[in-house]
């Protein structure tokens, strides 16, 4: 597995470095294309990407839809997880909690932070749970969706195949 994190950082100085990471990032998950969310920032415990306000992503009265803009809080979101939880471990979204406060006109800026102690393993290798702070902001500062996505973190496995730990077979 490639380490995101590690990528981002070679490439955010490049001319088109940023761009190209984005395009990479939606490329390994698929789903994410739908919203083109444009990589501005990715750090441990903090991301922000934009999503364009764009006749795909409109709902029927010519805002981002709601979704859309989930699917950019949980693009920001993946991004800062990859950035921040120790190469041991693993993490998967258990469940997300949004408020929707403002309708969405404008291109959106979705961020998402954690506090900076929040991935520290449990003790004895104990599963965790990290809550994400999430929101979505128009172009004008007002705050359009909030809300927490919460991370279900556990160790690597030693098999796992993207653990660090894992012998690496011998390629044929």
């Amino acid at each position: 597995m490639i380490d995101a994190y590690a990528l981002y950082r070679r490439l955010e100085h490049v001319p088109l470095g940023k761009r190209v990471f984005g395009l990479a990032f939606s490329a390994a998950a698929p789903y994410f294309r739908s919203v083109r969310p444009q990589v501005v920032e990715v750090a441990p415990n903090r991301a922000v990407v934009t999503v364009p306000k764009r006749r795909r992503v409109q709902n029927h009265i010519g805002t981002v839809h709601a979704i859309a803009a989930c699917n950019g809080l949980e693009a920001a979101m993946g991004l800062l997880a990859e950035a921040s939880i120790a190469p041991t471990h693993r993490w998967i979204p258990r469940a997300m909690d949004v408020r929707y406060l403002a309708r969405s006109t404008t291109d959106l800026t979705c961020t998402a932070v954690t506090e900076p102690g929040a991935w520290s393993p449990a003790a004895g290798d104990a599963p965790s749970e990290v809550p994400v702070t999430v929101t979505a902001t128009r172009a004008d500062g007002v705050v359009t969706v909030e809300g927490t996505i919460h991370l279900y973190v556990t160790p690597r496995s030693p098999q796992s195949p993207q653990s660090p730990q894992a012998p690496q077979s011998p390629r044929p």
